[in-house]
């Protein structure tokens, strides 16, 4: 890891931890605003348990009953398989297990298949908003999920407070970028990707 993203990284912690109390009711008021035209009916909603100074969007099972995803890092029954990120269902009071990164994740069900997802919401330390690059804890699960066409194909947008926009993100050449971000003034799409309601 290079020194640069270790120095953006405590950067992104700080300004998220500063904006987190104020940015809170504000980003999931535009989260929820944006939904009704992002999600298609029948779709699932991926989400992500919140860690740290992560916003909380998990009160978004009030408005999407049974229609909630969180992700779960997971190895493969298989001898010598690798770790790898998947969706499964979840909703309130389901039982959590922590996965291979000790993140509460869904204990039971199958994985899903990308189709079932409508909308990826994601968490982030800081995103380049011309480039949609992430930076994120360094783990790669999401570039490496999202390397798969299929998964690609799911529109996927970060969230995260406006003081965490930096220009100019470092980048390396698996990194997968964004469709756009969430933050207390709305939503923002990439200039020349397209949201759409999949």
């Amino acid at each position: 890891m290079s020194s640069g993203k270790k120095a953006l990284r405590r950067l992104g912690r700080r300004r998220r931890g500063e904006h987190l109390e104020a940015c809170a009711g504000p980003v999931l008021a535009q989260v929820r605003a944006c939904l009704p035209q992002r999600l298609a009916p029948g779709r699932l909603l991926g989400l992500y348990w919140p860690m740290a100074s992560e916003l909380d969007l998990r009160p978004l099972a009030e408005d999407l009953p049974g229609r909630l995803a969180l992700p779960a890092v997971l190895t493969p029954a298989e001898p010598g398989g690798a770790a790898a990120l998947h969706f499964r269902r979840w909703q309130p009071k389901a039982p959590l297990a922590p996965d291979h990164c000790g993140i509460p994740s869904p204990a039971e069900g199958p994985n899903l298949p990308a189709e079932t997802l409508g909308l990826l919401l994601v968490p982030a330390l800081a995103f380049d908003p011309r480039s949609g690059i992430r930076l994120g804890y360094g783990g790669g699960w999401y570039d490496r999920l999202r390397a798969d066409p299929l998964w690609r194909r799911v529109p996927a947008l970060v969230v995260l407070p406006a003081a965490c926009l930096l220009d100019d993100l470092p980048h390396d050449p698996w990194d997968v970028p964004f469709d756009g971000w969430i933050d207390e003034t709305g939503l923002h799409p990439i200039p020349g990707r397209k949201i759409a309601t999949s």
